[in-house]
């Protein structure tokens, strides 16, 4: 299951949003009582969604959505005179009182959009990365008979029972054809 942050000034309100959440299945819940609290979750665990009341003790969500990074998608939860005062429009917002199943729903979404995000926002490898991966593919092509697809498949298994990264596992490979040239 998913993880999500939950954030809110007042702790029945993140107990009610937990219990709902969890109890449907929809994501595993992070409780956070302070805008540095959600920051310093974001960034160890990585998530990507935070769904949080209009202001928490220390700083108002509008500013701490300016602090998360943009790979992380929030729904704010409030009474519709607050929801009106936002002025970032990549906010989520959801007026209070609010159904469980919009409220469910609305996480599917704002977890579906965490998920979009982050996959565009990844970090892309270099150029030098990409020629020393298609390099050992060559390699193992030539010298083992793969097809590109057998000897890109060799390289991720390669790397993933190592513990180590695509590139690194490239590498190894250019090396050892290095040393028995």
């Amino acid at each position: 299951m998913e993880q999500v942050i939950v954030a809110f000034e007042n702790p029945k309100s993140a107990f009610r949003v937990r219990e709902v959440l969890e109890s449907s299945g929809t994501a595993s819940c992070i409780l956070c009582t302070s805008a540095g609290q959600v920051r310093r979750t974001v960034h160890k665990l990585h998530v990507t969604a935070v769904v949080c009341g209009f202001k928490l003790p220390d700083q108002p969500a509008e500013a701490l959505f300016g602090d998360l990074p943009p790979s992380c998608a929030m729904l704010v939860l409030a009474p519709q005179n607050l929801l009106d005062l936002l002025q970032e429009e990549d906010i989520f917002r959801l007026a209070a009182p609010v159904p469980r199943s919009d409220l469910t729903a609305s996480v599917r979404m704002l977890l579906q959009m965490g998920r979009r995000l982050e996959r565009i926002l990844r970090p892309r490898r270099s150029e030098e990365e990409q020629a020393i991966i298609r390099q050992a593919k060559a390699v193992l092509m030539d010298r083992n008979g793969m097809t590109e697809e057998e000897a890109h498949r060799f390289l991720q298994k390669t790397s993933m029972d190592h513990g180590s990264k695509l590139i690194q596992t490239a590498q190894m490979v250019l090396d050892s054809a290095d040393w028995e040239s």
